[in-house]
């Protein structure tokens, strides 16, 4: 995230509160609609692998609503900022480390939903808010690599883009190859 970005301009005047909330808004949405598509994939391989058993509707639900959650916690961590202290170090390091925090974040909180869920529904003990990827350390391991591989283009993406600039960033994606430079 850039400087102007937490409300200061490069002229070094404060933004205003409307300015930063539109900010807010969009950098929420670029994270939800990301993680709505990846839940959505994750929801329609399910839903291809046992297609007689789900109801994709539902499940589409579910990521939308996954999608909210985590994109609101993931845009705390952001402001956060934990892989400040490798600025200075190779972006990929950056990266690998926003990718890895952000998996287990979202791990932790998926064991407390899970958690909270146990607890409503008073179900059996025998159901654990553990259980990922059909339970036991393999299912667990699984999940982290695919959360994990999953986040890595965003934090490549988004480290790219503090280093090269927004504007280049937006150039480079947007405009013909005769603006780009």
């Amino acid at each position: 995230m850039n400087k102007d970005d937490r409300g200061i301009t490069e002229a070094g005047k404060p933004r205003s509160l409307t300015t930063r909330l539109i900010g807010e808004f969009r950098l929420f949405m670029v994270l939800f609609l990301y993680l709505w598509v990846l839940f959505g994939l994750f929801v329609l391989n399910q839903d291809i692998a046992q297609r007689e058993h789900g109801d994709s509707i539902a499940l589409q639900g579910f990521a939308i609503l996954n999608a909210l959650v985590l994109g609101k916690i993931m845009l705390v961590a952001e402001h956060l900022d934990f892989a400040r202290w490798l600025r200075r170090k190779p972006a990929i390091l950056s990266i690998l480390f926003e990718a890895a925090f952000c998996s287990a974040l979202f791990l932790g909180f998926h064991v407390i939903e899970r958690s909270i869920t146990i607890l409503v529904r008073g179900t059996a003990a025998s159901e654990s808010p553990f259980s990922f990827g059909g339970g036991g350390p393999l299912g667990l391991a699984i999940v982290v690599v695919i959360l994990f591989v999953s986040l890595l283009p965003f934090f490549a993406f988004k480290n790219v883009m503090r280093v090269i600039g927004e504007e280049r960033m937006r150039r480079i994606l947007f405009d013909g190859p005769e603006h780009r430079e």
